[in-house]
Order: C-alpha cells, then sequence, then structure tokens
C-alpha cells in the first residue's frame, strides 16, 4: 500500500495538469479568463478531494493485486 503522502502528490499533480486543461476549455467556451479560471478552480477543489478519496478506498481493496491473484491461486489448487 502506497503513504498517505504519496497519494496526496499524485492528486495535486493530476490536479494541476487538470486545472491547466480547464482553465483553457472554459476560457475558449467563454471568452473570459477570469470565469475560465474561476470555473475550473471550483471543479480542481472538487476534484481532488473525491480523487484523494477514491485512492484511498482503492487502497483497501486488494481485487487485482498479484498478492490476491497469488492467494486465490493457491486455495483453488491451480
Amino acid at each position: 500500500m502506497e503513504s498517505n503522502f504519496r497519494t496526496i502528490a499524485k492528486a495535486v499533480t493530476w490536479q494541476i495538469l487538470g486545472l491547466i486543461m480547464t482553465s483553457m476549455i472554459a476560457w475558449f467556451h467563454t471568452g473570459s479568463v477570469l470565469s475560465a479560471v474561476t470555473f475550473a478552480l471550483s471543479t480542481s477543489v472538487t476534484g481532488l478531494a473525491f480523487f484523494v478519496v477514491h485512492e484511498r478506498i482503492w487502497a483497501r481493496v486488494n481485487w487485482g493485486t498479484p498478492r490476491n491473484q497469488t492467494a486465490s491461486n493457491t486455495t483453488s489448487g491451480i
């Protein structure tokens, strides 16, 4: 399982990329830099929060990991 700090670092860098792209797309559609940045910041903050929660939940799920596959292969007799 990865550390909380690593999960947060991944989420922050991903959100920075998303913030830049969302700002550019919103600016293209609205023609307003202020509206574009405001929209991008609001989606970025909510996206960051949900991404961290999503990652922490998946960090607890063993399904599809090599460790889980080995255990299931052992118990099934394969």
